[in-house]
């Protein structure tokens, strides 16, 4: 620790250091991005004003600290600190670890600050490891994950830490950093200042990878000055960060279902690309679609299904590139839809009645009559065949005697939106004949 640390780096190993390491902040001060965790005011650091710390868990995307932020925490209140990484270490490391704390603690009094990146990695046995060594005091666990600690960590873990969440740097920041690594560096980067704004996007909040960046473009030749075509095609552009198996998925999924309920066309483009571009598969895409044709759309515009249907027909045997025409004319038809859920509330209404009602019984006159008795007994006795009377609607009850007449429930409503216009006429025109039939009986 006392390399990481020192108020000069080694001479000789200066050179072979990576730029990351170089620049690494030497006091949480330092550290940018973060002060509402850091700041006098923050929780982290109140913690070191006061000397004391407990175990946390760093819950922010790639490159934004928080293996430094755990360096600075414990050099700052002066703890022991042992780093370990998740992927590549098990249950006989953390043994090792704890051990050499036991004694730390036995022989000086001091405390581990015991640094888990990757956390989310741990087996369930193997967070369950730690547990009592946190709540006694061994080891002050500071955890890192760029998942979502509530579906990543075990309860019994997560009651007995505090979860903070980085930010992700905002673009003043990361020129903060390429401001830091032309100052190491002695000279500017050798790019336009147009090229230097387009690194700073290309960085898409990602600090260390910022940081690559420029190395790269100080590696190159004296005298070059490169514009954004020359920049990017030099360091060129990475994948987005984008984690489809885990909670990225969710969210990005989730902000596609609500833009296209919410009826903004724009943005559901811009979710469904940014899903794509990170390697989504289509399909999933379409699956929602369809969902929000139904859930948000509904009686509103019942050709919305048929749209999502036809054009994820279209695609699975056309493939891409020529199968993004008909996402995007199912996008855009869903979002610019007239929206009613009244369908879908109507239905939730009825299950909920049904598993309340489910033993009543329903009308003979309304049963089949396959055999003699059942006949005799009045099945399908007074069954009024619609298409018999006018406007094939005979105004027969079909609901339980209980739920009939004045109880009928009314499940569905529609809206005044779209097509359901024309079905509250026809159902407004149901019920008054209905009415009309049960007054003259």
């Amino acid at each position: 620790m006392a390399d990481l640390f020192a108020a000069d780096p080694v001479p000789e190993a200066a050179g072979l250091r990576p730029l990351a390491e170089e620049l690494r902040p030497r006091r949480i001060a330092d550290v940018i991005g973060q002060d509402h965790l850091l700041g006098p005011s923050g929780p982290i650091g109140r913690m070191v004003a006061a000397g004391r710390v407990s175990s946390f868990i760093l819950w922010g995307p790639p490159g934004v600290g928080k293996t430094t932020i755990a360096r600075l925490v414990a050099a700052e209140v002066g703890l022991d600190f042992v780093q370990l990484s998740a992927v590549m270490s098990g249950v006989a490391d953390l043994r090792k670890v704890i051990a050499d704390a036991k004694a730390l603690r036995h022989a000086a009094g001091r405390q581990t600050v015991m640094f888990v990146d990757e956390l989310h990695r741990f087996n369930r046995t193997t967070q369950d490891a730690l547990l009592p060594h946190v709540e006694d005091g061994t080891i002050i666990l500071i955890g890192a994950t760029t998942e979502n600690p509530s579906f990543s960590m075990v309860a019994a873990l997560l009651s007995r830490t505090k979860v903070y969440t980085l930010r992700r740097f905002e673009k003043a920041d990361l020129a903060i950093l390429a401001d830091r690594a032309e100052a190491h560096a002695g000279r500017p980067l050798p790019v336009t200042a147009e090229a230097r704004d387009a690194l700073l996007d290309m960085a898409d909040g990602d600090g260390r990878y910022l940081i690559g960046l420029c190395e790269e473009l100080f590696a190159l030749p004296a005298g070059i000055e490169l514009d954004v075509a020359g920049m990017a095609e030099t360091v060129q552009k990475r994948a987005p960060v984008y984690d489809k198996g885990q909670e990225e998925h969710y969210n990005l999924l989730s902000c596609f279902h609500k833009s296209l309920r919410g009826s903004d066309v724009q943005a559901a483009m811009y979710w469904a690309q940014r899903m794509l571009v990170g390697g989504e598969d289509p399909g999933t895409i379409f699956r929602r679609l369809a969902c929000a044709a139904s859930e948000d759309v509904g009686m509103a515009d019942p050709q919305a299904l048929v749209q999502v249907i036809t054009a994820w027909q279209a695609f699975e045997r056309t493939g891409f590139p020529e199968g993004e025409l008909f996402m995007a004319q199912a996008v855009a038809y869903v979002a610019t839809a007239p929206k009613s859920n009244a369908a879908h509330v109507g239905f939730s209404k009825a299950k909920a009645l049904a598993m309340e009602t489910g033993s009543l019984a329903p009308p003979k006159h309304i049963l089949n009559a396959p055999t003699r008795l059942m006949k005799e007994l009045g099945y399908n006795k007074g069954y009024r065949y619609d298409h018999d009377w006018p406007d094939a609607f005979s105004g027969q009850e079909f609901f339980p005697d209980p739920l009939a007449g004045d109880q009928r429930p009314n499940f569905y409503q529609p809206n005044e939106r779209g097509f359901e216009r024309e079905v509250i006429k026809r159902l407004d025109f149901w019920d008054a004949r209905r009415a009309a039939r049960q007054d003259d009986e």
